[in-house]
């Protein structure tokens, strides 16, 4: 029997206040387990696609690729700055080839600078910058478009791009707005003050309707903020310290990326997008040649849905120092690092002793990533102190409002594709969430749906404060949060300045947050890019004090 994308959505049984019975059902399996839940969406493949099975490629055959360092084109001026100029970069979106493997034949990619992932920016604080994002794709798109969801109409050119820079501080006017795209052959010039702590930042495509496609085809890379207090801490630096962007893709066995559709050709939107092979670097099994003391590696999940379940070999663990927005208080030992789309964690890994040894790197229970250890007789300058920065907590009855906000999903009744919304609202409804600039808010993410959503704040940085189970059919019935346990205080590695949140199905999620910035319209939604494509993302616009 052919079961269709629309039948296999509503099929779960009746749907009450938003959320089918079977997600209820899974999410009350997942709240007594403990553990988040998550969709259970299958991965559907044209029959004509014949896939790769990763298992069968040899392992660790190929370099690990260390980005290069963006390097700035020249100086300009800018009106916020007179009398001086300020470090201009020039970054082309391009279409490329290269090999995600020995074995494979190359891959047609798009890239910053023509390569996935593209270079690394690094920045320092105070000081700002200018950077002109170049569209120079082709006209046509090699992934498949749903031109029912919002911003993807046939009347819209295929190819749209306009790149934010995750977790950065910025102008509205230079922040990424998702309708704010251009075509092929123009460009944007955003200026970055550089007016924020040191931070593992990144930065990737943010076009309306399409950004999970771009991103799937490889417009992302990092972007690291540095300041005078991380750099007094002596920490691994230069060539000892570089980002590890990690994303799971589908790959045909001609070399080519498969993006999962769903059996309509005429609206092959999926609500998520899970790959069986993780690309680290771009490449799939690599192996890096280290040395024998330790490295900084900045963890980043550049996954459209995907969460990774990393670890080291046994016997050997990670020394957290930084989460989405910087240093924490000190030095964290983890045996293992989750991390949900969009998440970072910075880590240093200790290879000292370890000459002519191997050590890997895990997603789950697969090797990912080999360390070579090759003594070259350099002597290790870098520390570990105990104690990194201070980061004081937010006081929660200092919010002048406390905002309760609906994570939910929705099948729209017209028969167009599943609808992933924010607080019951569409996109285009009319914005309600108007902080004002200098207050502190708190939000509450009341997740009724059966999957744990990453979501992510433009502008601001906040702080977890808790999370609390709440009776769904409380809600179901009258639209009250009932409280069904105390309130659970987020994870020692949640401590720190945070831009993404784990909502976990069945809990409300508090953050706090200081509304620093210059007023204008920003946009808050969730990381799963199947999901912020499809209505799962809203604006909220900053008001002068």
């Amino acid at each position: 029997m052919t079961v269709s994308r629309r039948q296999f959505l509503r099929g779960a049984g009746s749907v009450i206040g938003g959320i089918a019975l079977a997600d209820a059902l899974q999410l009350a399996s997942a709240q007594t387990m403990k553990m988040p839940a998550r969709m259970t969406m299958p991965t559907l493949a044209a029959p004509n696609v014949s896939l790769l099975n990763p298992t069968t490629l040899a392992r660790f055959v190929d370099a690990l690729p260390v980005p290069p360092l963006a390097r700035p084109a020249g100086h300009r001026a800018h009106p916020s700055y007179p009398g001086r100029t300020l470090p201009y970069y020039r970054m082309e979106m391009r279409a490329f080839h290269a090999r995600l493997h020995r074995d494979l034949p190359p891959t047609p990619l798009w890239g910053y600078d023509g390569r996935s992932p593209g270079p690394t920016f690094e920045t320092r604080h105070g000081e700002p910058l200018l950077i002109e994002w170049v569209n120079a794709l082709p006209t046509k798109h090699f992934l498949p478009i749903d031109h029912n969801i919002h911003g993807a109409e046939r009347s819209r050119p295929e190819v749209r791009a306009v790149t934010h820079v995750h977790g950065a501080r910025v102008p509205a006017g230079s922040d990424g707005w998702p309708e704010d795209w251009y075509e092929p052959g123009r460009s944007a010039s955003f200026h970055y003050p550089g007016a924020q702590e040191a931070a593992s930042l990144w930065y990737h495509d943010h076009a309306m309707g399409i950004t999970r496609l771009n991103i799937y085809a490889g417009l992302y890379g990092a972007f690291n903020v540095r300041d005078a207090e991380e750099s007094a801490l002596d920490l691994p630096s230069g060539e000892h310290d570089l980002p590890l962007m990690l994303c799971d893709r589908l790959i045909a066995k001609d070399g080519k990326l498969y993006y999962p559709v769903s059996d309509d050709p005429s609206a092959p939107w999926v609500s998520e997008c899970r790959g069986n092979a993780v690309l680290c670097n771009g490449k799939l099994y690599p192996y890096f040649d280290v040395e024998p003391r330790r490295y900084r590696l900045r963890l980043i999940n550049a996954a459209n849905t995907s969460f990774f379940d990393l670890s080291l070999s046994p016997g050997h663990a990670f020394t957290q120092v930084g989460s989405d927005q910087g240093l924490l208080e000190a030095p964290l030992q983890r045996d293992r690092v989750a991390l949900y789309p969009a998440e970072r964690a910075d880590v240093v890994v200790d290879f000292s002793g370890m000459a002519g040894k191997t050590l890997q790197l895990h997603a789950g229970t697969e090797a990912i990533l080999e360390f070579r250890v090759r003594d070259r007789g350099h002597k290790d300058t870098s520390q570990l102190p105990a104690a990194l920065r201070r980061v004081p907590r937010i006081d929660v009855a200092s919010a002048v409002r406390d905002r309760q906000l609906t994570i939910g999903e929705q099948d729209d009744a017209s028969g167009n594709p599943m609808m992933m919304m924010l607080d019951g609202r569409m996109w285009s409804d009319p914005i309600s969430e108007k902080p004002v600039q200098g207050t502190t808010e708190s939000w509450s993410f009341v997740n009724v749906t059966g999957d744990a959503h990453p979501i992510h704040l433009h502008l601001v940085r906040f702080q977890v404060v808790d999370r609390r189970p709440f009776d769904l059919f409380a809600w179901n019935a009258k639209r009250v949060v009932r409280y069904t346990g105390p309130a659970q205080l987020p994870e020692p590695h949640e401590m720190g300045w945070k831009d993404t949140v784990r909502a976990d199905p069945g809990m409300v999620t508090r953050i706090a947050m200081h509304f620093d910035g210059e007023p204008g319209r920003y946009v808050w939604h969730c990381h799963y890019l199947e999901h912020e494509d499809n209505e799962m993302m809203r604006p909220y616009q900053l008001l002068p004090a």
